[in-house]
């Protein structure tokens, strides 16, 4: 796998780990949160990012992906859905499958559109009040075979933020 590939699964693997930190411990009635002035909740923002990531695999496979897919049952089976999506496009970058954009596109379009809304993941967090305990991200255990929801807890944790409560 070339350098370029090796880089993007490697985001791929901060997105997995930076929206499961979001996630992890969230209040019962996150999900479905509302910000107002029709901001996307939670879900819906998982949903979009899916959303993403299926428009990053037609650059490989072709065909198509819809820009708003059906809602899940839950917001876990949304999880599941958006992760099964970010392995699939980790395994077609791992693959020799070519690609009808180049990295760059990759990165300045999709995938940092997703991590911008895992920021807002973060930051309904805080809205509803139940904030992500802060990190340095340089330590994280990310690891670019590691896509799925089962992400490890912090490494080096902030151990005082103003907003108190535990390490997330």
């Amino acid at each position: 796998m070339d350098r370029d590939r090796h880089l993007l699964r490697h985001f791929l693997a901060a997105i997995a780990y930076r929206t499961q930190k979001a996630l992890r411990g969230a209040p019962d009635h996150y999900p479905t949160f509302s910000a107002g002035n029709r901001a996307r909740t939670p879900a819906e923002l998982i949903r979009h990012m899916t959303s993403l990531m299926g428009y990053v695999r037609t650059h490989f496979q072709g065909g198509t992906y819809p820009t708003k897919p059906d809602p899940l049952p839950s917001f876990k089976d949304e999880v599941d859905r958006f992760h099964g999506m970010l392995q699939a496009v980790g395994d077609l970058l791992a693959s020799d499958a070519p690609c009808s954009i180049t990295t760059e596109q990759l990165l300045q379009g999709p995938f940092a559109d997703t991590m911008t809304h895992v920021g807002q993941l973060a930051m309904l967090r805080r809205l509803a009040d139940s904030p992500v305990a802060p990190e340095n991200f340089i330590y994280a255990d990310i690891r670019a075979d590691r896509l799925h929801a089962d992400q490890p807890p912090p490494t080096r944790p902030d151990k005082h933020w103003p907003e108190g409560g535990a390490s997330q």
